[in-house]
């Protein structure tokens, strides 16, 4: 089912020191000022503090739902972080857009500027920091609440009032949900893998990944990623 129109909150950060050894990161996002110039890289005045691994054509903009938070205060309690939305590094908040009804190649309308899901958010290390639990870049990717990112097709200004419309699917077989079970729970479906290398509106990094579990049987490491000693995702 397509998820209905809806405002999101827009937020953006600034870099910032990222617990006590002075590791750099703008993964605290709080409400942009409109209007929001959306540009080939993202939403104007965000920053990216790690750009080899964070931010980039293909990961522009990112989309969290906010009912997740309740699910993680269930899971973790009641964490400042969970009262508003920004704690996950979201710049766009939603209700009803969620991992199983947003699919890879969804083509989303947000005031003049034109979005195309490309990929899925893999889960590093900084949430750890950013929670103060040491395994919840982990529980994120176990949960499969990750969220997803844009590429930016057609750059433009929103302002309050637009909506967030998916305007075309191409892929209404292929939810984030999906992609996330065959990287972390499937793991060996060589065949589904074998279908999602050949997405097209994939972003490539993430077919490349696919490829690569279906020619050598092996599963990446995920402990530098979610650990902290380097992001590789």
């Amino acid at each position: 089912m397509t998820p209905p129109a809806t405002r999101p909150t827009v937020l953006s950060g600034l870099i910032e020191p990222l617990g006590d050894d002075g590791r750099l990161s703008a993964i605290a996002k709080r409400p942009a000022l409109p209007p929001w110039r959306i540009g080939a890289l993202g939403l104007a005045g965000d920053a990216q503090a790690d750009t080899n691994h964070h931010g980039g054509p293909e990961k522009a903009l990112h989309q969290y739902a906010f009912e997740h938070y309740a699910d993680w205060a269930d899971e973790i309690g009641d964490n400042p972080l969970l009262r508003t939305p920004g704690a996950f590094g979201e710049n766009l908040s939603t209700t009803e857009w969620t991992e199983t009804n947003v699919c890879v190649g969804d083509v989303v309308r947000f005031g003049r500027a034109l979005l195309q899901v490309s990929q899925g958010r893999q889960p590093c290390w900084k949430l750890n920091r950013r929670f103060a639990q040491p395994d919840m870049a982990l529980r994120v990717q176990s949960s499969r609440r990750s969220g997803w990112y844009y590429r930016v097709l057609e750059a433009g200004m929103a302002e309050p009032g637009d909506f967030l419309r998916v305007v075309d699917r191409p892929r209404p077989e292929w939810s984030i949900e999906r992609l996330y079970l065959l990287l972390y729970c499937d793991t060996h479906d060589r065949n589904g893998l074998a279908s999602m290398a050949a997405i097209p509106e994939l972003a490539q990094n993430w077919r490349e990944l696919a490829r690569q579990r279906v020619h050598s049987g092996k599963i990446e490491d995920w402990t530098r990623r979610l650990s902290g000693t380097e992001f590789s995702g």
